[in-house]
């Protein structure tokens, strides 16, 4: 089963360094753990151009999803939207239940007193203008929908830039999807620390550990000075249950913990999910 994942993040902002890449870092951990895998986020403009390629590149690799994040408001650099249709080669069309979704949000506006009249002026229609054939997502706690399409076996989804919005419709109507498609594997990880032995001497160790447990990846953290190591090695693996996971966890910490006491290396066990 495919349960790769590109993320695709859009905005000016953040070649800049104006704003920190937050959400990318949020998702990235939470579709982690329903045991799908991450294998590229990248960062483009606001450019119509720059988006559709990028879309178009993650498309050939064929991944089980892709989900941008940004550019889907109603200014004049959300863009987004522009960039899938191009990169699809189709239409860019008002979606009624798109605009159903778009006024209702601003008849609630009105209700709440946060505005004199509902007009569904050119910029907030823009919110409901997408590619042909593509599904909105309801927007729990903003107005403008995500939208979603598949393209053959891959589901390109778009969300918000705004967090609370990316991260309300994300719970809502993309987590169900995900974790059906991963079949319900989960992902496990712990952790062990290393002081007394250099990254470099750790290195092999680690090489022999998951060669001698195929289904653990292990990554090194170096969090002290090389004159005083002390390294965070990181376990994760993805399984069906706990009982899988653990078992494997617990084999390659217990190998490698004896490797690296053997070469002179202290071992701390601090453990989490």
């Amino acid at each position: 089963m495919n349960q790769q994942m590109e993320i695709i993040c859009i905005g000016n902002e953040l070649l800049i360094g104006k704003t920190l890449n937050t959400n990318a870092h949020w998702l990235a951990k939470h579709v982690t753990t329903f045991g799908i895998i991450v294998k590229r986020i990248t960062v483009v403009s606001d450019d119509v151009g720059e988006i559709a390629s990028t879309m178009r590149e993650a498309l050939k690799r064929k991944p089980r999803f892709i989900i941008t994040i940004g550019g889907l408001g109603p200014t004049f650099d959300d863009k987004t939207l522009e960039g899938m249709a191009k990169a699809l080669n189709r239409k860019l069309e008002v979606n009624e239940k798109a605009l159903k979704m778009v006024r209702e949000k601003y008849e609630a506006y009105f209700e709440e007193g946060k505005m004199e009249k509902v007009e569904l002026t050119p910029a907030r229609v823009k919110m409901a203008t997408l590619p042909e054939r593509a599904e909105p997502l309801p927007n729990p706690v903003g107005t403008a929908p995500g939208v979603i399409i598949k393209i053959e076996g891959t589901f390109l989804i778009a969300l918000p830039g705004v967090p609370p919005e990316m991260e309300a419709i994300f719970k809502e109507s993309v987590a169900p999807l995900l974790k059906k498609e991963a079949g319900g594997l989960t992902f496990f990880e712990t952790s062990i620390y290393a002081d007394g032995i250099m990254e470099s001497a750790l290195a092999p160790l680690i090489d022999k550990a998951m060669h001698d447990n195929p289904y653990i990846y292990i990554k090194s953290h170096p969090k002290g000075e090389e004159r005083k190591p002390h390294i965070e090695i990181h376990f994760s693996t993805t399984a069906k249950n706990s009982n899988i996971a653990r078992d494997r966890l617990g084999k390659a910490m217990v190998q490698l913990s004896e490797l690296a006491q053997e070469n002179g290396g202290k071992i701390r066990f601090k453990g989490k999910k």
